[in-house]
């Protein structure tokens, strides 16, 4: 199975989804959360946090979303945490210094 970015259209795919995730957070600029301003990789990491650290509510108001944006974010965030070893891009993204 190919991943593939989806931020702004960039549509590059890759064989692994961790190669997915460094992609997005070496390559693309940062994210603003509209919800904290807290400053987070743009793409899966972007999701993450919004899921993570705010109701969806809060989301859905932020960024003018509705359920069906929160589904789909919520089933990407599934499908990458199912199948990505996060340590495994955690250290790469150590390593490129990009952390």
């Amino acid at each position: 199975m190919a991943w593939k970015c989806g931020i702004d259209g960039c549509g590059r795919e890759f064989e692994a989804v961790e190669e997915t995730i460094v992609h997005q957070t070496e390559d693309h600029e940062r994210h603003e959360c509209k919800v904290c301003g807290t400053i987070v990789p743009d793409g899966f990491f972007a999701i993450r946090h919004a899921f993570d650290e705010h109701r969806r509510a809060e989301f859905m108001r932020a960024y003018d979303a509705d359920s069906s944006d929160v589904r789909e974010r919520e089933d990407v965030k599934e499908a990458i945490e199912s199948e990505a070893d996060l340590q495994v891009v955690v250290d790469r993204l150590d390593e490129n210094g990009a952390l």
